[in-house]
């Protein structure tokens, strides 16, 4: 599904899920998605990303879910980091970058 989804010109959001020892599945699909086409969220107030599981989600767990990102996909936290905000840009065109 994310495959075709990929080729119709979707656009993936990694969450906290990623970082979930029992999430294989989900990180076989992140491997595979476009990385220019990559977001990340809280999906606030659930599924709080490792470490943080088990409290409520909230945007300053973000930090997480991009280090999980960045070790799916076998990037530095930094080309994570760039990546995403680069997708972000992209995605909302019409927001300027600083």
């Amino acid at each position: 599904l994310a495959r075709r989804a990929a080729a119709l010109g979707a656009w993936f959001s990694v969450s906290g899920i990623a970082t979930f020892k029992a999430a294989e599945e989900v990180r076989a699909v992140i491997r595979d998605m476009p990385a220019d086409r990559i977001i990340v969220e809280t999906d606030c107030p659930y599924l709080a990303p490792v470490p943080h599981r088990g409290r409520r989600n909230e945007p300053a767990f973000l930090p997480a879910v991009l280090a999980g990102l960045a070790t799916v996909r076998g990037w530095t936290p930094q080309e994570a980091e760039a990546r995403c905000e680069d997708a972000f840009f992209a995605l909302f065109d019409r927001i300027p970058r600083p």
